[in-house]
């Protein structure tokens, strides 16, 4: 399983295309095959998954219940705005132009390691998301959190 950490910023280029992040490269699976799939995220952030970490997330998705409202609703916001990119011959990847204008991602990108996927984000955005959590607010959910409050054990 990979280990994405870390934050590294990049210039995109007017075709959309930014280098991955080296560090966060050598934390590739041989599975995922330079490949990903990348995707709205719940915060106004672009969410990458390498190929191999999205078929255990596609998994998951095929337990939802599409029958009820709550489950429709999920994949269908999830799904709808998912691509699939691979890194170039230069180690780029082309951000989708329509993601790209959701995050607001112009002229640079910050990467964020997540564990099992990496985070994008507009510096700026990433910035107002940064000044809503005080260190106080930080320490909270830090202990919510790692005190196995939203630790989620599929073992």
């Amino acid at each position: 399983m990979p280990t994405f950490k870390g934050q590294y910023e990049h210039s995109v280029d007017s075709k959309g295309r930014v280098s991955f992040p080296a560090k966060l490269r050598k934390s590739l699976t041989p599975e995922a095959q330079e490949r990903f799939t990348v995707l709205r995220g719940v915060d106004p952030c672009l969410q990458l998954y390498p190929a191999d970490e999205w078929q255990v997330l596609e998994q998951r998705l095929s337990k939802i219940n599409s029958f009820s409202e709550k489950g429709r609703t999920v994949k269908r916001h999830l799904l709808r705005y998912a691509e699939d990119v691979s890194l170039d011959n230069q180690n780029r990847i082309a951000l989708p132009s329509q993601l790209m204008e959701y995050a607001g991602i112009k002229d640079k990108a910050i990467f964020i390691g997540s564990v099992e996927y990496v985070e994008v984000w507009s510096p700026e955005k990433l910035a107002a998301e940064d000044s809503q959590i005080s260190d106080e607010m930080y320490q909270e959910l830090f202990e919510h959190v790692m005190g196995n409050g939203d630790i989620n054990d599929n073992t």
